[in-house]
């Protein structure tokens, strides 16, 4: 993924507005800051985990798992939740149970359908991470109140309730406004 080191500045964010007139300066600066956070964020993340030897896409898939009363889902349904196609989902699950960290149970009545469970490993996995992980992020967000916290998800929600804009759909300047939830 390429990153965008070097944000640029307001004189050369005018120089394009000068020949864009559609641009918004302080509205593509702060979604380039917004971007560079995120991209910044993923890292870390990605950093954290790898001291752990995880990757994102297979940490979610154990929290996703651990988040069911039952400690199981059906793949199609991890796939779903994270966001990814179930042939990636499939990639995942391979990798996380040669490893031990989950197992395909087939169901006995059905013998088409799988599910994905979490093992006593892939739990001890997360015991392990999720201590450090937490006290990360607690680090990460101590420069913000619990007022300023609230404030920066209510912002971050209706930033991403535009995010249709990027893919040239209607965003919320485009629908009525429910602020709601």
């Amino acid at each position: 993924m390429l990153q965008l080191r070097d944000l640029p500045t307001p004189e050369i964010l005018g120089k394009f507005a000068r020949r864009y007139p559609d641009a918004d300066v302080t509205a593509v600066a702060t979604f380039l800051h917004l971007l560079r956070v995120a991209t910044d964020l993923s890292m870390a993340l990605d950093a954290c985990l790898q001291q752990h030897g995880l990757l994102q896409g297979r940490w979610w898939v154990l929290l996703l798992l651990m988040r069911e009363e039952t400690l199981s889902a059906a793949p199609s349904q991890l796939a779903e939740k994270a966001g990814v196609s179930r042939a990636t989902m499939t990639g995942l699950i391979d990798g996380l149970e040669r490893d031990g960290l989950v197992r395909r149970v087939t169901d006995l009545e059905d013998g088409r359908r799988v599910t994905v469970s979490l093992t006593d490993a892939g739990q001890a996995t997360l015991d392990e991470v999720m201590p450090d992980y937490y006290r990360r992020i607690r680090q990460l967000m101590s420069g913000l109140d619990e007022a300023g916290r609230e404030q920066l998800q209510s912002m971050l929600k209706i930033v991403h309730a535009g995010s249709p804009a990027l893919l040239g759909r209607d965003g919320p300047a485009d629908q009525p406004e429910n602020h709601e939830e």
